[in-house]
């Protein structure tokens, strides 16, 4: 496991804001120079860690913090060392697979993680978590309802919202003449060799699925080998799979367009505004990401601490400023609509961390698909071997 380390935002970047073009489907942004003010003096004065409102009883000296790399801002371990006295030791992943992968074969040390919605009916069905102590727990005040008790978690026994977001396309339009506005058209010869795409099996079979016309969850044996023949086909526009840093390819110009999460897209965005977000016309893929506390968590009251704190309202809106996605932590906006209005108004104007409701409706989420994985892992195994 390794020590946190720090990564420094761009933060005193233009943070841009976003207007629709081509009916909602496509994002792009202009600088925004009074949320870049805001970042920047955010980011020159080191944030002062708020008190823990209300502060939970622990009694661990140690945190084992396993994350999905470039999510998590530095402020929040910082902080919660600050005022728990509790040393941190963060590690991470890139991918639900890998995840589930180190808990199945038996990792007993980590005390809490963050899966994806599907990935949790995997985890829970495993008996690799364990239930919240909802009572110690005053988190759920400050959710909107619209993320809670949903099909992966009924009731939320064992997960807290964290963020959630989209799978669309990413496109450099200074060097894009045809912008994609489909995931089928990520098939055109012209990107050759010049897309980056998520190291995510489910996600990239499952937009496969939807440009075939199939729903995205399908295990039908037929439809997964129409699936299989077509990703082949997809490989050669494909100049790598990058999941712990996807952006970096599409700012160095090493790449040119391909598909993302929507934190990376809008932080692209701040550094180079020719970057745009397109929601395909068959439908992005929705996600949400949450906190859960493993079966076999050595601090359990840790986590739970850390759990309450990092989402309390005036702490949780560094996700606004260092990693953009859509928040479920009603409270918070409604704190930063006051306190952080610059980073508030880029949010709520952005079509990209504040989907559209006709995006939203097209959209589709991915669930378990059961005995039907093995089927899945070895498609995207051929496929990264090619």
């Amino acid at each position: 496991m390794r020590v946190h380390s720090s990564r420094g935002v761009a933060c005193a970047l233009l943070l841009l804001l976003l207007g629709a073009l081509a009916a909602g489907c496509v994002a792009p942004v202009a600088p925004q120079d009074a949320a870049a003010d805001v970042a920047a003096e955010a980011e020159a004065a080191q944030f002062v860690c708020p008190p823990a409102n209300p502060r939970l009883e622990v009694s661990s000296s140690e945190l084992n913090l396993f994350t999905f790399a470039e999510y998590v801002p530095d402020d929040h371990i910082r902080c919660f060392e600050e005022v728990y006295g509790v040393t941190v030791n963060h590690d991470v992943y890139s991918t639900n697979s890998e995840l589930n992968a180190k808990l199945a074969a038996g990792a007993t040390n980590y005390d809490l993680v963050q899966p994806t919605d599907y990935i949790l009916e995997v985890l829970i069905r495993q008996g690799l978590l364990q239930p919240l102590d909802r009572e110690q727990l005053t988190v759920f005040d400050w959710i909107d309802p619209a993320y809670l008790n949903l099909a992966f978690d009924p009731g939320n026994n064992y997960t807290v919202p964290y963020q959630a977001g989209t799978y669309a396309i990413a496109v450099n339009t200074a060097a894009v003449e045809n912008v994609p506005m489909s995931w089928a058209d990520l098939w055109n010869d012209e990107y050759a060799g010049r897309m980056t795409f998520l190291d995510d099996a489910r996600s990239v079979i499952g937009l496969t699925m939807l440009t075939l016309g199939h729903d995205l969850n399908s295990t039908d044996p037929a439809h997964l080998e129409e699936a299989r023949a077509r990703l082949l086909e997809l490989v050669p526009n494909i100049k790598l799979f990058e999941s712990d840093n996807p952006k970096a390819a599409l700012l160095a110009g090493d790449v040119d367009l391909g598909m993302v999460w929507t934190g990376e897209a809008v932080l692209a965005q701040r550094e180079n505004p020719a970057i745009e977000y397109i929601y395909p016309s068959e439908g992005a893929i929705l996600w949400q990401d949450n906190y859960a506390i493993t079966a076999t968590a050595p601090n359990p009251d840790a986590a739970h601490a850390f759990i309450n704190y990092t989402l309390q309202p005036d702490l949780f809106w560094l996700t606004l400023r260092d990693f953009p996605y859509t928040n479920p932590n009603a409270a918070m906006l409604e704190w930063a609509r006051t306190n952080q209005p610059a980073l508030y108004e880029a949010y709520i104007n952005s079509p990209i961390t504040n989907m559209p409701a006709a995006d939203v409706a097209r959209g589709h989420h991915i669930r378990d698909v059961g005995e039907a994985l093995p089927a899945l892992d070895r498609i995207w195994t051929e496929v990264k071997a090619r």
